[in-house]
């Protein structure tokens, strides 16, 4: 809390320069890039000030409705997809699954922004952290949660032999209004130089954001933003909304309560789906049901398979 503090501080006496320069500049372009970096700083100072609202328990997303039930905007959703066992092709696996959820999205008009994508050497994904915002996206997603399983001849087997992969899925809600007590010292920041995507600013800079929840163990990474602020802003909501969650499916009311209740992924550990692609069809395993037109269903065509689920 106090480093935060302190860049704050910072930020505001930069702020204070820069507007005692301005007032004496009298070169028209030299006055343009001076107002430009108050600008940028002011920016960075909302997005510090945000951060410390949320490690004071005062966060609140934006556009809150404080009627709706349970916290939860229904609207957006966090899909968190991280390959699993099967080496690099879980990996590819990963991917296929974000390019599924993300082609599905553009085609009902949802919103996609990647928080997080950590790559692997051959293409797939490590793990991608993205936030869905569109109507009803938390409610058609949210089933999603759990380990989908993939039966195919990976395009490195020279033998043709199937193989087993898995990625896990984990679809998070944004909380509209915060009130867990998360406390400041138990808090772990790292900043490293983001990978990727970004441009230069966001590789020679240290603005990703690693933040890890110490009494739960809870990780939570966040690079997309080209401001350290602003992945903290974010890094901090995200770890809201998985707390949150926990302590749903856990059934507590506090985190004190959480910690010693020796917290499991539960439901998320379980297999929910197979896509098995010799055979051309999906399973599903809650509901007992095949779908067919593999190719399609990775292309987004998923709109049955959600809308059945959701009425489970």
């Amino acid at each position: 809390m106090d480093h935060l503090q302190a860049e704050i501080n910072a930020i505001q006496a930069k702020i204070s320069q820069n507007n005692e320069l301005l007032s004496s500049e009298t070169d028209t372009e030299m006055k343009s890039l001076i107002e430009e970096d108050i600008k940028s700083l002011e920016t960075e100072l909302n997005s510090l000030n945000n951060a410390v609202a949320a490690i004071n328990g005062e966060y609140v997303e934006e556009g809150a409705d404080e009627e709706t039930q349970d916290n939860i905007n229904p609207n957006v959703a966090i899909l968190e997809i991280r390959a699993g066992t099967g080496g690099e092709e879980a990996a590819l696996f990963a991917y296929d699954l974000y390019r599924m959820y993300t082609r599905y999205a553009e085609k009902v008009g949802w919103h996609a922004a990647e928080d997080l994508m950590s790559e692997s050497e051959t293409g797939g994904v490590k793990t991608v952290v993205t936030e869905i915002r569109g109507k009803d996206a938390y409610r058609l997603l949210k089933n999603e949660s759990g380990v989908h399983r993939v039966q195919r001849v990976p395009t490195t087997e020279a033998a043709g032999r199937i193989h087993t992969s898995a990625a896990t899925v984990a679809v998070l809600p944004k909380i509209k209004k915060i009130d867990i007590e998360i406390r400041p010292e138990d808090l772990e920041w790292e900043f490293y130089r983001a990978g990727g995507k970004g441009g230069q600013n966001v590789n020679k800079v240290s603005t990703a954001v690693r933040l890890i929840h110490t009494p739960t163990q809870t990780v939570v990474e966040c690079q997309e933003e080209r401001s350290q602020g602003k992945n903290r802003e974010k890094a901090l909501g995200i770890l809201y909304s998985k707390i949150y969650t926990m302590m749903q499916e856990q059934q507590v009311k506090s985190i004190t309560e959480l910690r010693s209740s020796q917290v499991g992924t539960g439901e998320r550990s379980e297999k929910i789906r197979t896509y098995n692609f010799p055979q051309d069809r999906v399973t599903d395993h809650r509901l007992g049901k095949n779908y067919h037109n593999i190719a399609g269903i990775m292309n987004g065509s998923i709109d049955k398979i959600l809308i059945e689920c959701a009425e489970l």
